[in-house]
């Protein structure tokens, strides 16, 4: 589902403008795009219920700022009106990324020195086998850096 953000908000690109697009920012962009539309029309109560996020993130996906919100916790969001469990999401999500590093013939090293939110290689690593969370703002980045490598 994120990428599929992603491909909505760069199918309007030119050639000449597609990598503007493929900045973090704008691939961020997407993304909040992406989960506040999945939610506009909900309350607070039935968000919180239907994802289980806290009153902040709540707050934060309704304003539009999800830079901080987890991979898992923007899934949750996605799921309340895709046809897929957030699990699924985040596997699908998961599958893409690692299929567009083989792609571009990138290594987690290599996206580590290229992106620009502070992150190891091995951090890279274990966030994209799901050890450890990785924010929507970190997701962006990475997956900024492996579409322009795919070009």
């Amino acid at each position: 589902m994120f990428h599929e953000c992603v491909e909505t908000a760069t199918s309007g690109s030119d050639a000449a403008g597609a990598d503007d697009a493929l900045e973090a920012d704008s691939l961020l962009a997407a993304f909040e795009a992406c989960v506040h539309e999945a939610v506009e029309d909900d309350d607070r109560d039935q968000i919180r219920k239907e994802t289980g996020l806290d009153s902040a993130e709540v707050a934060a996906v309704l304003d539009g700022d999800v830079a901080s919100l987890t991979v898992e916790a923007g899934a949750a969001v996605l799921a309340t009106t895709a046809e897929y469990d957030a699990d699924t999401i985040v596997a699908e999500l998961r599958d893409h990324l690692l299929l567009g590093m083989t792609t571009a013939v990138l290594d987690v090293d290599t996206i580590a020195a290229e992106i620009t939110v502070d992150l190891t290689g091995q951090e890279v690593q274990q966030a994209l086998e799901g050890r450890t969370a990785m924010t929507l703002e970190q997701l962006a980045d990475v997956l900024a850096v492996i579409e322009r490598r795919k070009r």
